[in-house]
């Protein structure tokens, strides 16, 4: 089990381990001695959120990449897919960003990028741990290089470059919440490029208020706004816009599982679904499966975390992979998650299937599912508690569907999600699980 990354890099609170200061150094040396091997001579991009906590983080980090002889192009504030296309487009020797993604304002994190743009594997992952615990000093950097550059427009012109009718996008309009995070300033400024009438929202981060009351975890202000503007769509990205949220034009939320509905459609209907499949999580609802499957699409499963969409992808040569939580990933362009690329396509999709999102939505029945998150001192094993797994298959049998449950990667949390026929019984369901394991845990009986 890795001990310092969890599902989406490295991630804490700020000044404790394992982001103290020195340890922060020491993950810049190290990361560039893995990840950066044989490419030293190349640069490495680097990215933050508007996390106050990111200026510093950015400075150790820098320290610890220059002690390991590279040199730094500071993006700024940026979206993390932002990152992701600077380290695949431009000769690099990889690419990093800071941000603790949908997560409070006090976390921050590190996410790691390979020269092509993927999220790091766990081989790599395992290698700069293992670094990690070495007693060792670093060496004194010869040269300290970090340049600043604006790739708003590169990133910009490729955005743009994806779409074959830019012209379908004139004069809609469309509420924008940007979290007050990494593409407050990115976001805007590609719709308003396409012509687009935004409303935007959750643009003036301040250091402390990134996903507080706006973002994709938190979209009442987004779909309030939505109807005040009568809009044809609202949008919610999260504090590093890898994801996003939408909301259709009557206010209802339209998620990852709904964009992977529609896109598969989309993408079907002309032709260009490769091997006419799609990539899915196991959190994704089983009314999804069932809908693609009559379809003719096939859906592919596999654990929680959109590298592991990725991989999946890169495998067996699919264009489409995703997540409930918003989590898009449109391989044919990019290789990693990217809200405003997902939900602009979103847009695209539905203006030439000429359907409203209210009536894309309705187009797959939604089986009734309960999430639940309960926080944690640690995370026991769940096959070491005993009797667990076989009460999780006899409710699963009570409700004639699905339980999944899982510790969180990036949080102290173990999430809980039910689906079945009844609401009343998959909540019920939930209530006896949580039970079950706070029972277990207190008296000890884990083996």
């Amino acid at each position: 089990m890795a001990k310092y990354f969890g599902t989406d890099g490295i991630r804490g609170e700020p000044w404790q381990f394992p982001l103290s200061k020195d340890f922060i150094k020491k993950i810049g040396y190290s990361s560039a001695i893995i990840i950066g091997k044989n490419r030293k001579n190349l640069p490495i991009y680097l990215g933050r959120d508007t996390r106050a906590s990111g200026i510093k983080i950015k400075e150790y980090l820098s320290a610890g990449f220059s002690s390991a002889g590279f040199k730094v192009i500071d993006l700024g504030i940026v979206s993390t897919p932002l990152v992701s296309f600077m380290a695949k487009s431009n000769k690099s020797a990889f690419g990093v960003m800071i941000s603790a993604s949908h997560n409070p304002p006090k976390f921050n994190g590190i996410k790691f990028f390979d020269h092509k743009g993927l999220k790091i594997d766990t081989e790599a992952e395992n290698k700069i741990e293992k670094m990690l615990d070495l007693d060792f000093e670093m060496p004194r950097p010869s040269i300290f290089f970090r340049k600043k550059y604006d790739a708003t427009k590169e990133y910009c012109d490729f955005i743009l470059s994806t779409f074959p009718d830019r012209e379908a996008f004139k004069n809609l309009k469309v509420v924008l919440d940007c979290s007050n995070g990494g593409a407050h300033k990115i976001a805007p400024f590609i719709f308003r490029k396409l012509g687009i009438d935004i409303k935007v929202i959750g643009n003036k981060p301040n250091g402390k208020n990134i996903n507080i009351g706006c973002g994709a975890l938190n979209t009442e202000s987004m779909r309030k706004s939505v109807l005040k503007n009568k809009a044809y769509c609202g949008i919610s990205l999260d504090g590093d816009a890898d994801r996003c949220i939408l909301s259709d034009e009557k206010g209802n939320i339209f998620d990852g599982d709904d964009i992977i509905a529609l896109l598969s459609m989309y993408f079907k209907n002309n032709k260009k679904l490769k091997k006419s499949a799609t990539v899915l999580t196991v959190m994704s609802n089983y009314g999804l499966f069932k809908y693609l499957k009559s379809r003719n699409i096939k859906a592919r499963q596999v654990s929680v975390g959109d590298r592991n969409d990725t991989e999946a992808m890169n495998s067996y040569g699919i264009i489409i992979g995703g997540e409930t939580s918003g989590h898009i990933i449109l391989g044919e362009f990019l290789p990693t998650g990217d809200g405003v690329l997902s939900s602009l396509w979103s847009i695209y999709a539905s203006i030439k299937l000429n359907k409203k999102f209210s009536e894309i939505k309705n187009m797959w029945i939604r089986y009734p599912q309960k999430v639940h998150s309960i926080k944690v001192q640690n995370k026991i094993p769940l096959d070491s508690i005993d009797g667990f797994n076989k009460h999780i298959k006899s409710i699963e049998n009570k409700i004639n569907g699905r339980i999944l449950v899982r510790y969180s990667g990036t949080e102290p949390l173990l999430r809980i999600l039910a689906e079945g026929e009844n609401h009343e019984e998959i909540d019920n369901a939930v209530e006896d699980i949580v039970s079950y394991y706070k029972q277990k845990i207190r008296r000890g009986y884990a083996d």
